[in-house]
């Protein structure tokens, strides 16, 4: 059974549980007995109690982490962070907008790690960055001009709705 996604594991609470199955395993208890008395699986318990027959109590410990390791220290994440502010035409591009691509090129710059452009959108949640793409209006825009087209000349052409039979 795995966890609803989103919900953070309390991994002291799951340390003390081993722990409490740990102390059981020194009182004498059978596997299955433990399994019951701290409520997980016997397949856990059996484990657990390898573990704790092959290392002590210290087999049981908590790893530290779940997952794999961050490719990038926090150091690392600070100098590509002020690296996005000072924007991508800093790296030499002729325009002012981040990509994935733009991204990627930068952290491997900067760090030498590589990262699939398809991937960096963790990165940038990561640092608290959204993604938005620009109003792709041109500059050459009258607005004056779409106005008086929308009331005067779109009503001529657009469909009208056909009579109601009665």
């Amino acid at each position: 059974m795995g966890h609803l996604k989103g919900l953070k594991r309390d991994f002291d609470q799951l340390q003390r549980r081993r722990m409490r199955a740990a102390r059981l395993f020194g009182q004498g208890w059978r596997q299955s007995e433990v399994a019951r008395h701290v409520g997980v699986s016997a397949q856990s318990v059996g484990r657990w109690y390898a573990a704790w027959q092959a290392h002590g109590p210290d087999g049981l410990k908590k790893a530290g982490r779940a997952g794999r390791k961050p490719r990038l220290a926090a150091e690392q994440l600070e100098q590509i962070e002020q690296a996005l502010r000072e924007g991508p035409q800093a790296l030499g591009y002729d325009t002012p907008l981040w990509t994935a691509t733009r991204v990627a090129d930068l952290i491997e710059r900067r760090t030498g790690v590589r990262y699939h452009p398809d991937h960096i959108y963790r990165l940038l949640q990561q640092l608290g960055w959204s993604c938005q793409r620009p109003v792709g209006r041109a500059l050459e825009r009258d607005e004056r001009a779409i106005r008086r087209w929308k009331r005067q000349r779109l009503p001529a052409i657009k469909k009208k709705p056909w009579p109601k039979a009665v």
